[in-house]
């Protein structure tokens, strides 16, 4: 766990090895006891393609 801090401006400066390994855009997730900061990837689909090239098969191959 890292810490992170305000500036003057009220901007989140986050360590330099969050940002090498999670990148630099972020949605902010509200939960019961604080925020959760989820990563998003520059490209989306890309890394929903990423994700899903172990599947062997497409969904038509499957059904047969």
């Amino acid at each position: 766990m890292s810490d992170a801090t305000l500036d003057g401006r009220g901007r989140l400066r986050l360590p330099k090895e969050i940002r090498e390994r999670d990148g630099d855009y972020y949605h902010i997730v509200q939960i019961h006891d604080g925020i959760k900061l989820v990563p998003i990837a520059e490209n989306p689909l890309d890394a929903l393609r990423a994700e899903f090239t172990a599947v062997a098969n497409t969904t038509d191959e499957r059904l047969r």
